[in-house]
């Protein structure tokens, strides 16, 4: 997920105020890029997100509209959302774009982000953030949150890539997806993972693929995982199983996809799989590039005053 600063300020264009932050002069504009991703306990998870925001920095940043491109992590680590808006404000940036980088629909895009900064007032998300001790901070900062990536071309070619990896003999195999999975958006996220799987059916002949989730929708518990490799190796020979994560985390790519898969009899020879995730990928460095360009522009033009527009 990502804030872009939009316009430069030349030389001496700002001023500070009485508490030492940088202002602005009138009728400049500041932008930086905020790329918020929901966060995680494991440091290989952070590094991945923090590679993506190496990855495209330099292009964002290419044009001069855009002076910083920041990460921020929703829960469990630092620099939070609001850490990075108090230092987006400190700078003197006018105008914050937020690019929310999750797999697909979620709460998290649509409710808990726009709570944290203070453009929605959801019931939920209150009690999330209350229960996780998530900061709230609305910044002076004019905020601009970005549509999500459409996840469904990147991960159709990102997973046909990967499953390629696992193949060997595609007409005795099938696909296993495992993804984290959500309540709310239950049948967002089975579609998806149907399209998905279809696609590569299309491209490869691997004609059975199936779909479990590892994340609290699932409990954490590895038998949901062990269940979809079973139901593709009741019709095949092997199982390839592809991690549909957004970076590694050893708690999921490790121990709870590895428990389930360590149930199945005779695991080793029927069941093919990486710990790996969809990052890293050019496909999404490239999105991410776009989206914050083009909400950076719309920054540029805007009227002053008033709340940034998805």
């Amino acid at each position: 997920m990502i804030l872009i600063a939009l316009g430069a300020l030349g030389s001496g264009a700002c001023r500070q105020d009485a508490q030492g932050s940088v202002e602005p002069l009138a009728g400049q504009k500041k932008i930086g890029v905020l790329l918020v991703n929901h966060g995680s306990r494991s440091s290989t998870w952070r590094e991945s997100l923090l590679d993506l925001e190496k990855s495209v920095t330099e292009r964002v940043r290419a044009g001069g509209l855009v002076k910083e491109v920041k990460t921020a992590f929703m829960e469990y680590t630092e620099p939070s959302i609001a850490t990075r808006l108090k230092e987006f404000d400190a700078a003197g940036f006018t105008d914050v774009v937020i690019v929310p980088v999750f797999l697909t629909v979620s709460p998290h895009s649509f409710d808990d982000i726009p709570t944290i900064i203070g453009q929605k007032e959801d019931p939920r998300s209150l009690e999330l953030l209350k229960v996780e001790k998530i900061e709230r901070y609305t910044p002076r900062a004019r905020a601009w949150i970005t549509p999500l990536l459409d996840f469904t071309d990147v991960l159709q070619q990102n997973v046909l890539r990967r499953a390629r990896a696992l193949s060997t003999n595609p007409a005795e195999e099938g696909l296993v997806l495992i993804a984290y999975g959500d309540h709310t958006y239950s049948d967002q996220w089975s579609a998806l993972l149907n399209r998905v799987g279809e696609y590569v059916k299309e491209q490869t002949g691997i004609a059975e693929h199936s779909h479990g989730w590892c994340g609290h929708v699932a409990r954490y518990d590895p038998q949901v995982t062990t269940d979809a490799i079973e139901r593709v190796l009741a019709k095949r020979q092997t199982a390839l199983v592809v991690p549909v994560l957004v970076a590694r985390d050893e708690m999921f790519q490790v121990k709870i996809i590895g428990d389930g898969i360590a149930r199945i009899s005779n695991h080793r020879e029927r069941v093919r799989y990486k710990p790996d995730a969809i990052l890293p990928d050019p496909n999404i460095e490239d999105w991410v590039t776009r989206i914050a360009l083009e909400y950076a522009e719309r920054a540029a033009k805007a009227v002053p005053g008033g709340n940034g527009a998805s």
